[in-house]
């Protein structure tokens, strides 16, 4: 039997890996070492694949490429968390483990069907912060266990952004104030982490612009001025580079206008130290918090009127 080869579309899709990091790696340390197809595009085998989804793995638990593209896959395995032999663990809500239980099962007839009757039940709020977000973590950390593949944790996430875009569909049709533009930067593949942001602040009376993830600075910029948003909101991702984060955001608040709030959230963002200009939001819930903050401030503005600034 011929060994499944992938394309580097289907390996970014797969691994996490951007198609820039991939050869970037390839230049530096010799791997992954594609082969060539027909048409001369660079082919990967399954091999190769797997032993980058290792390498992924351990990159977000904080190893560095130059010494993981080193080690075979063997030696990388031996890095990786041991699984447990147990079960996933349940989260407090007895609820979310059924969930999971349904993930692990890959029923996703039944999985779909349970998440909207919870969200149906509880109402966009209460699922986003009760639901959704608890699951994000739960999933997350049981990826990082070694107890889900990245199948598992990749179908999870697609019926959970299914969801919630419908049921953000279901809210617009209406101007608000203040508009905020939401996306993540390059190299930032998850997108969860918008949506719930986009639900809790469209039914709060925001008219949420998302641009999907991977925006680079410079269309930020323009995207933010084409609009004329209030608020620019990126989420990083506890996997993104830590280090790369506050210059990037720095990058931006200096490209700006300075009418334009800027905010970064995710988990990304939890260890990073507070910024002139930029508005950090760790929590979901502080998505609120800062969104009250801005009609507060726009009020003294203003002198007490809501009027467009722009």
């Amino acid at each position: 039997m011929n060994t499944p080869h992938y394309n580097i579309a289907a390996v970014e899709r797969e691994t996490g890996l951007s198609k820039d990091v991939l050869r970037m790696w390839e230049r530096r340390y010799g791997f992954p070492a594609p082969e060539r197809d027909a048409h001369g595009e660079r082919s990967y085998p399954a091999p190769q694949v797997e032993r980058l989804r290792l390498v992924k793995r351990l990159l977000d638990q904080g190893h560095r490429p130059g010494k993981l593209l080193s080690l075979d896959e063997s030696a990388l395995q031996a890095l990786t968390p041991r699984r447990s032999g147990q079960p996933l663990s349940l989260a407090p809500d007895s609820e979310i483990g059924s969930l999971l239980a349904l993930l692990r099962q890959h029923d996703t007839a039944a999985l779909a069907q349970a998440l909207q009757q919870r969200l149906t039940r509880d109402g966009l709020a209460r699922f986003v912060q009760d639901s959704i977000a608890p699951l994000t973590r739960e999933v997350g950390a049981a990826w990082e266990r070694g107890e889900l593949q990245v199948f598992e944790e990749h179908l999870f996430t697609e019926q959970a952004k299914r969801v919630l875009r419908q049921a953000i569909g279901s809210l617009r049709g209406r101007d608000g104030r203040p508009r905020i533009l939401l996306t993540t930067p390059p190299d930032e593949l998850h997108a969860l982490g918008l949506l719930m942001a986009e639900a809790l602040l469209t039914l709060d009376g925001a008219e949420c612009i998302p641009l999907g993830t991977q925006m680079p600075v410079g269309d930020i910029v323009r995207a933010a001025t084409a609009h004329r948003a209030d608020i620019v909101a990126l989420s990083f991702s506890q996997a993104y580079p830590g280090r790369q984060i506050a210059p990037l955001l720095q990058q931006l608040r200096q490209q700006l206008p300075e009418t334009i709030t800027l905010w970064a959230g995710g988990a990304g963002v939890q260890r990073l130290s507070s910024s002139a200009g930029i508005q950090l939001l760790p929590d979901l819930a502080d998505a609120g918090s800062a969104l009250a903050s801005w009609h507060r401030l726009q009020q003294q503005v203003s002198g007490g009127s809501d009027g467009d600034l722009q």
